[in-house]
């Protein structure tokens, strides 16, 4: 036996797709919280005296984020459905408001707002000691509820009426409120949206006007950056337009400006060459690379780990990629299929345009690096999102078949998941044995096929029919 036939085997297994999930993002979370450590050590030292600062933060928003999938994995489809709109109500409340204070501080001349236990800083939300980003709760909410109202119209979705409405005014508000200040959420978000209208199999024609319309709004956005949209300034630099710019015509030798760090990282990855400098050796992460420790890491993951340590992130996203749409491709329930293909376009979207802005495939839009970027928000509600997909992992037909056949022990449900619903959503009742007289079904066939009553003997006593 070959090892593609070894493989074909494994990925046969019932339970297949849920451990590709598990094992792939574990792994992706213990390189991430490797290279947080490893990106921060020694600024954190040469600031405060302790390398383990960002370690132990980024630690614990990862046992919260455990406790996040651990909690979703256990959750039925239809609480997901219910919990959609709630979630969008709160990242929209969320969205509002954070705006609001922005603009005050705009009005004010300063960088930051406040009102009671709340403050705002540019994509920050401070809520009392803790601090949100209600943008990566919109990508989340925009999942469940979009795959929701998709899987509720059904059929109805040939309509461009139906297929409107309620979707894209919704969509439209949250673009707006998230891309006057991030262009690259919105870039995600969208890409959420072309994940589900994909998955429910929409017409070409749909996907070329919202290509049109993106485009149209990304230029508007880029333009208000001019008039001091997000961290732009009315009269400075347009950045926006300086960060595409630089990336068509980048400069050879650039040492200021926006297109500095875009510079350094590629100087980060060409030190790294094919196996790298070692972990934790890295020279740029010594505050010559600007967030080197969120939307850059993955520049310290190349000069370190050099393009064998790349190779392996992109191959674990690569399953991650595949899991997600394996998942997608064979539940029954069309809110899970629409939902998993959601996550996952956003999960794995997220890591193209991060990537492609590191290496210089694509403009730099700021947006984290999933699991691996520091980051409280964002590694919590990515592994909640982790935490739906193992759900509907476990509810596929061939896996809900085994977990019912083979059930482990009460307390390990308890403590781990449930068991999943069986395909068609209850037991199938066992065949009921004949009643002592009945008719056999093999005659019961013969006698209830058209024409044989017209080849039966005459009954000599006329009596046929009975009374």
């Amino acid at each position: 036996m070959g090892p593609l036939a070894a493989l074909r085997g494994l990925l046969s297994r019932p339970l297949a797709s849920y451990y590709l999930l598990i094992s792939s993002a574990g792994l992706l979370l213990v390189i991430g919280l490797t290279m947080v450590f490893s990106a921060t050590s020694v600024t954190e030292y040469a600031t405060g005296g302790n390398a383990f600062a960002a370690l132990s933060k980024q630690a614990l928003f990862a046992v919260i984020g455990i406790v996040a999938f651990w909690a979703c994995q256990r959750l039925p489809a239809r609480t997901y459905r219910a919990l959609g709109r709630p979630a969008l109500a709160v990242a929209v409340g969320l969205l509002v408001l954070l705006n609001l204070l922005l603009v005050v501080a705009r009005l004010t001349g300063q960088e930051s707002a406040s009102f009671g236990p709340l403050e705002a800083r540019l994509l920050w939300l401070f809520i009392g000691g803790f601090q949100v980003q209600p943008s990566e709760l919109a990508k989340f909410a925009l999942v469940l509820w979009g795959a929701h109202v998709i899987a509720r119209k059904g059929a109805a979705l040939g309509w461009w009426r139906e297929l409107a409405t309620p979707l894209f005014p919704v969509v439209a508000l949250l673009f707006v409120l998230v891309g006057y200040n991030d262009v690259g959420t919105m870039l995600i978000l969208l890409a959420v949206v072309v994940g589900l209208l994909w998955a429910a199999g929409v017409r070409a024609r749909v996907f070329a006007v919202l290509s049109v319309v993106g485009l149209a709004g990304i230029g508007l956005l880029i333009a208000a950056a001019s008039l001091g949209a997000g961290s732009g300034e009315r009269g400075e630099t347009n950045y926006r337009l300086a960060r595409l710019t630089y990336f068509i015509s980048p400069p050879d030798e650039c040492f200021e400006g926006y297109c500095y760090q875009i510079g350094q990282g590629r100087n980060a990855i060409d030190n790294g060459g094919w196996f790298g400098v070692g972990l934790g050796k890295s020279v740029l992460k010594w505050d010559w690379l600007p967030e080197a420790r969120n939307d850059f890491i993955f520049a310290i993951v190349a000069e370190e780990l050099g393009v064998v340590g790349c190779a392996v992130i992109l191959g674990l996203f690569a399953v991650l990629a595949y899991t997600g749409l394996r998942i997608a491709r064979r539940v029954d329930d069309p809110f899970r299929r629409l939902a998993a293909a959601a996550a996952t376009t956003w999960l794995v979207s997220q890591a193209v345009i991060n990537i492609g802005g590191v290496v210089g495939l694509l403009p730099i839009t700021g947006v984290p690096l999933p699991f691996i970027s520091e980051g409280g928000s964002a590694l919590v509600v990515t592994l909640a999102a982790i935490g739906m997909l193992a759900s509907f992992a476990r509810a596929e037909p061939d896996a809900a078949r085994a977990l019912h056949a083979r059930p482990t022990a009460r307390w390990v449900r308890l403590l781990w998941a449930p068991l999943p619903p069986l395909p068609g959503g209850r037991r199938r009742p066992a065949t009921p044995p004949a009643a002592r007289g009945s008719v056999p079904r093999s005659r019961a066939r013969r006698e209830d096929r058209p024409g044989r009553a017209a080849r039966r003997p005459a009954d000599p006593e006329g009596r046929r029919g009975g009374d």
